[in-house]
């Protein structure tokens, strides 16, 4: 996300290119992929949620929370509501689950311990990890927020600052959802409860607050399912930009069409749950390949003219990249081999 006198506003996938010339083709096919792949499963999520709490099938909730999304882009002002409602949502899905995990009592101590050394095999430390990541940062959800400032007007080495800030409060949000979530799944199971296997999830917050808590799953699960539904289609859009510049002068047409599309395959085919894990292992190899030559376009000063990138970044940076390259091959050889 730069500003030269070159190429200004560059994207992800243009970044990619200006690096190594059909790099971005190549990200933008992989990203969208990825994203409808996740979105199918985004929109069966809020189907779930809105299930929860109305009671109506899956496929009639998925289909209305699709309308909800596409609902937002049919305004000119979509860019401006579709933050708010992000923002919004987050706070509310943070709070719920925080109140689930105080009701769970979770043994945090041994939660602690834990992470630092954990009593897993290896491999499946592998696949947590890659998955994890890949489901956190990886694919589309890496460039997200970037591509939302570059339409926002937000950009240039003077917006470095206000960018840092955003992203920082963004992945900080993002890690205390999933740290405070495992607490609650972790202080019901403590309790030597069995989770239900069709929905484990909504039987811990069920186990930890009885029907509020369960009410509370389905308005936290079709609040992170509905964001995610917009952020997916979103993004994907505006990497699909490097094939035409249609996309761009129609992004929102194209965003409900992707929208669309999402939910039709679901309602007629379902079963996401393979797709989502598998996914998340590909999205885990797909931030190497982004940020790999987004580290090398930090110092072209083609691309991002006179700003200078702290090294101690492009440090920390190139070890993720590594790291996740190796784990993210091996992931995808054990899908292969098993």
């Amino acid at each position: 996300m730069c500003q030269c006198s070159t190429t200004p506003n560059m994207r992800g996938q243009d970044i990619a290119n200006k690096v190594i010339p059909g790099l971005g083709y190549l990200v933008s096919i992989l990203v969208v992929m990825g994203g409808l792949a996740f979105n199918i499963g985004n929109v069966a999520g809020a189907g779930l949620g809105l299930n929860v709490f109305t009671g109506l099938s899956v496929e009639v909730g998925a289909m209305i929370s699709a309308a909800i999304a596409i609902g937002i882009f049919l305004f000119k002002e979509a860019g401006r509501i579709m933050d708010k409602f992000i923002q919004y949502a987050g706070i509310l899905m943070v709070f719920l689950t925080l109140y689930i995990v105080f009701k769970s009592s979770p043994p945090v101590g041994e939660a602690a311990y834990r992470t630092v050394v954990p009593d897993a095999p290896l491999s499946a430390l592998i696949l947590a990890t890659v998955t994890l990541v890949g489901g956190t940062v990886g694919g589309y959800i890496t460039f997200a927020g970037a591509h939302r400032l570059l339409d926002a007007g937000v950009h240039g080495k003077e917006a470095v600052k206000e960018v840092s800030t955003g992203s920082l409060l963004g992945i900080g949000v993002t890690a205390v959802m999933r740290i405070i979530l495992f607490l609650a799944v972790l202080g019901v199971i403590s309790q030597g409860y069995q989770l239900a296997a069709g929905n484990p999830v909504a039987s811990v917050f069920e186990h930890a607050a009885g029907k509020v808590g369960y009410l509370f799953f389905g308005i936290i699960m079709w609040a992170a399912a509905v964001t995610s539904v917009i952020g997916a289609a979103y993004t994907s859009v505006t990497f699909l930009r490097v094939f035409s510049k249609k996309v761009a002068e129609h992004q929102n047409r194209f965003i409900i069409a992707f929208i669309f599309i999402s939910t039709v395959v679901f309602v007629s085919v379902g079963r996401p749950v393979e797709i989502l894990i598998f996914v998340g292992a590909l999205n885990g190899l797909i931030l190497p390949l982004t940020l790999g030559p987004i580290l090398f376009a930090a110092y072209r000063k083609d691309i991002v003219g006179d700003y200078k990138h702290p090294i101690w970044q492009t440090v920390f940076g190139a070890i993720v990249v590594i790291m996740m390259t190796v784990l993210g091959v091996q992931t995808l050889y054990s899908y292969i081999a098993g």
